[in-house]
């Protein structure tokens, strides 16, 4: 059986385990992202639903708009998951939950024309003006 990927919130009573693939791994510029994690980027990485559980505490869900689901620690309020109608059957983990984040490898950007002018972040990676195609 594959090892699982795990993660938490910050005070651990959200977590979370997968041993499915991970679909993608990006950065998201969107300002609904930003202000919910209030971060300038946000770090995500995709997984099938078949493989995932909540493994602690299940988070609480905010619908933050048509379509759209947040999940959060109610305890000490860590964004943990986004669920999209559009991603169905997928859940996206914000990368800094994991258990061990520095094993997060992101692929490309996304809504890079809604980036913050300020921030400058040098790599290579594709960026896509809106969602990733």
């Amino acid at each position: 059986m594959p090892q699982a990927t795990t993660g938490h919130c910050f005070c651990g009573r959200v977590t979370f385990a997968f041993t499915g693939p991970q679909t993608w791994a990006c950065h998201c510029h969107c300002a609904d992202c930003r202000r919910n994690c209030a971060a300038p980027v946000v770090s995500f990485l995709g997984t099938p639903l078949n493989g995932f559980e909540w493994t602690g505490q299940s988070p609480k869900q905010f619908n933050s708009s048509k379509g759209v689901t947040r999940h959060f620690c109610d305890t000490c309020c860590t964004p943990m998951a986004f669920q999209a109608d559009h991603y169905a059957g997928e859940i996206h983990l914000y990368a800094a939950t994991l258990t061990h984040p520095q094993d997060f490898t992101p692929a490309f950007h996304v809504h890079y024309n809604s980036r913050l002018t300020w921030l400058h972040l040098d790599d290579d990676l594709p960026k896509h003006a809106g969602s990733a195609p």
